[in-house]
């Protein structure tokens, strides 16, 4: 069995080994780990085997983590002479590990459909969301990238944030703004046609195993960030999920994960957003600023458009045409019956007051 991690910023590691025993009580034998790392002393490389060898086949990445931390630990304890794992950690051979027995996956292991921009209500965008990983869940569908566009005015509002908290009713009614709930966490998205760049990710919990909620975060838009650099916009990730430049924040993340297995990503990043009247519609509390180390809300669009010079819809090509490249991946569409279930989410709870005013 084979796997593979490369650490971000940091080193790849490599685990080969077998799995022995019975069903009730599989364990690890011959493990090798190798690669472009860098461990002193030297003599701890075979503490790291032993570590791992003999060790159920079930053990987590927290608890393979844990073994090999304490054969170090006991190394520096026997020795006087500390472990230095340089370019990698216990952590990134732990899910190796996992990925060798098949419990963790990388991006190998799958086959991205890559949907491009429809035009559609913006709640439809959002009732998609939670069709298609009911579809991923079920097996009618493989892992997804979309790309969204629309053609009205929405605010989207997180999951668990208060509409009254967030939006002024009246201006949003004013400005013709309506507002809808999401099923992820995060904050508001002001969307008007044309004004943001936003994709949504589904795939399997497993490529994330092991990673913490920040770098989860991180690692499933690490292609974006390749997409971006093609294109002129050095970016960067502020935890916990702020996609942002030496100009000021440009986008942000949110997540989903599913008790089947299924995990949900998605981004919005700015491209020309009308400040004014994003600032009429949401609340955006000097609480809220304070963290950013900002004076004025205004500061925090940043568009792409002036950063780059494309046209938006040029911006969401190059970055559906990176993805394409880089990753295992096809282009394709949703099927008749996925949009007619969202038509039918949006009418009986994404454009409901029950479901939007959930949390008042």
């Amino acid at each position: 069995m084979h796997g593979e991690y490369k650490v971000r910023g940091g080193k790849l590691v490599v685990v080969d080994l077998e799995v022995s025993g019975s069903q009730e009580l599989r364990m690890f034998k011959d493990v090798v780990v190798s690669g472009d790392f860098f461990l002193e002393p030297d003599e701890a490389f075979e503490d790291l085997h032993a570590a791992l060898e003999g060790l159920p086949a079930s053990l987590s990445v927290e608890g393979l983590t844990r073994a090999i931390e304490a054969k170090f630990e006991a190394r520096a304890e026997a020795t006087g002479e500390e472990v230095r794992m340089i370019g990698f950690s216990a952590e990134a051979v732990a899910i190796a590990v996992r990925r060798a027995v098949g419990a963790a996956k990388s991006w190998d292991d799958l086959d991205v459909e890559v949907i491009p921009m429809k035009t559609m209500d913006p709640a439809m965008h959002v009732a998609l969301d939670e069709v298609l990983a009911a579809e991923m869940a079920a097996g009618r569908r493989g892992p997804t990238l979309r790309f969204w566009d629309w053609d009205d005015a929405l605010v989207v509002i997180g999951s668990y944030q208060s509409v009254r908290n967030e939006v002024d009713l009246e201006a949003a009614a004013v400005n013709n703004v309506g507002v809808t709930r999401r099923i992820t966490g995060g904050g508001a998205m002001f969307m008007e046609p044309g004004n943001c760049v936003t994709y949504s990710l589904m795939v399997p919990a497993g490529l994330v195993e092991g990673l913490s909620s920040e770098r989860a975060y991180a690692f499933l838009d690490e292609w974006v960030m390749g997409a971006l650099e093609q294109i002129g916009v050095k970016a960067h990730y502020v935890p916990l999920n702020d996609i942002t430049t030496d100009q000021g924040k440009i986008g942000g993340a949110a997540q989903r994960r599913f008790a089947d297995g299924t995990l949900l990503h998605h981004v919005t990043m700015s491209y020309d957003i009308d400040a004014n009247k994003m600032l009429q519609v949401l609340r955006i509390g000097r609480e809220k600023l304070s963290d950013k180390g900002i004076k004025s809300a205004k500061k925090r669009v940043d568009p792409m458009r002036s950063q780059t010079g494309m046209a938006r819809e040029a911006i969401i090509e190059s970055f559906q045409a990176h993805f394409l490249e880089h990753y295992r991946s096809h282009l394709g569409d949703y099927r008749p019956e996925e949009l007619e279930a969202a038509g039918q989410l949006v009418r009986t709870k994404f454009a409901t007051e029950a479901w939007t005013h959930r949390v008042k």
